[in-house]
């Protein structure tokens, strides 16, 4: 799992994405103060309230988070609860940290108000709400290390009439993906960019994104810089509706989609192709199916050779319809690489 975004969070908070960070629109900003900003008891506790609901996090006390999260999001809480079952054997010996803190006021904002935007601190750090009510709200960034599969856990924090801070959103996604941080896949990203590897600088700049964004409604100079050198990558991926035709050893093969994938743990290219009626009927005896994938992968290596270095091998899927009739995983070097005819879209 790369990321997920909790949807059960989003009953009370709609969340859009700030797309630049330009000057504070007049009447439209409520105010925002960063962990520097705050004072020492506002900051305090609210590293507290963020300590609470980790250290439940760890032991599994979904209960003890449930009964501390507002109303609206508790009443449906199957999302938040999955996350905390999925992070729970991953994070249960973890440090703790609480990295970042943002103190969000819109208590004198009218009601209904369409969209609600936050500028903090210098350099800005942008927040763009949609339909948010009035109140105080807070949102911590926390890591949990010191484990094999490090996290970043982020929660929104939400004042109540009587004082106390409780959970409004609850948002997962992991530090390091196949053994390499977001700043390691930006840093390869922009040098396959820069060799015109476009296949495997899009991947990478994905990745990097992912993993450097902590939500996806948080805007920054660092991840606007990133975004805008993804968007120069013109990586003409096929898609069901515009599939990749390749020519290998005069088979013609109808490629779907090529993503990414860690499922055995390495990072992996996942690529779909359509079988023809003859490349179906030969995906009934193992030994010429695995010559089929293996042609396949040799012409997706000759069209882009940085492929090789840049994945650890690639799982191919013959699909048809939904349906998945065959799929094996393929370290690089099972490809040779030769025998790939013209390309045509």
């Amino acid at each position: 799992m790369v990321s997920i975004l909790r949807k059960k969070s989003h009953l009370l908070l709609s969340i859009g994405v700030l797309v630049a960070l330009t000057a504070l629109p007049e009447g439209r900003a409520a105010s925002c103060a960063t962990q520097a900003q705050m004072t020492d008891a506002q900051r305090n506790v609210l590293v507290i309230a963020a300590r609470t609901v980790l250290t439940q996090v760890q032991s599994g006390n979904i209960e003890a988070i449930r009964a501390n999260t507002l109303p609206a999001i508790a009443a449906d809480f199957n999302g938040i609860q999955q996350s905390i079952q999925y992070l729970q054997p991953l994070v249960q010996q973890a440090a703790i940290t609480v990295d970042n803190l943002y103190l969000l006021d819109a208590s004198s904002d009218p009601p209904n108000q369409a969209q609600t935007d936050f500028f903090c601190g210098s350099p800005v750090v942008g927040f763009d709400f949609n339909g948010l009510p009035p109140g105080t709200y807070a949102l911590a960034i926390t890591h949990a290390t010191g484990v094999k599969q490090p996290q970043q856990i982020s929660l929104i924090l939400a004042k109540s009439q009587d004082g106390r801070w409780l959970l409004a959103g609850f948002f997962d996604k992991p530090m390091v993906l196949a053994g390499h941080d977001g700043v390691w896949y930006w840093a390869e990203a922009r040098r396959y960019a820069q060799s015109n590897a476009a296949w495997a600088a899009h991947f990478y700049y994905q990745i990097a994104t992912d993993l450097l964004d902590p939500v996806q409604f948080l805007a920054s100079s660092n991840l606007e810089k990133l975004r805008h050198e993804s968007d120069a990558v013109h990586a003409d991926l096929p898609a069901a509706a515009a599939p990749l035709t390749l020519n290998a050893n005069g088979a013609m093969f109808s490629v779907t989609s090529v993503g990414t994938t860690t499922e055995f743990g390495s990072l992996d290219l996942d690529v779909h192709y359509r079988p023809d009626p003859a490349q179906m009927a030969e995906l009934r005896y193992p030994v010429i199916a695995r010559q089929q994938v293996t042609n396949l992968m040799s012409a997706l290596l000759t069209m882009h050779p940085e492929l090789r270095g840049a994945f650890h091998g690639m799982w191919l899927h013959a699909d048809q319809g939904n349906a998945s009739l065959f799929a094996l995983d393929l370290p690089m070097n099972a490809g040779g690489g030769a025998g790939a005819g013209p390309v045509t879209r």
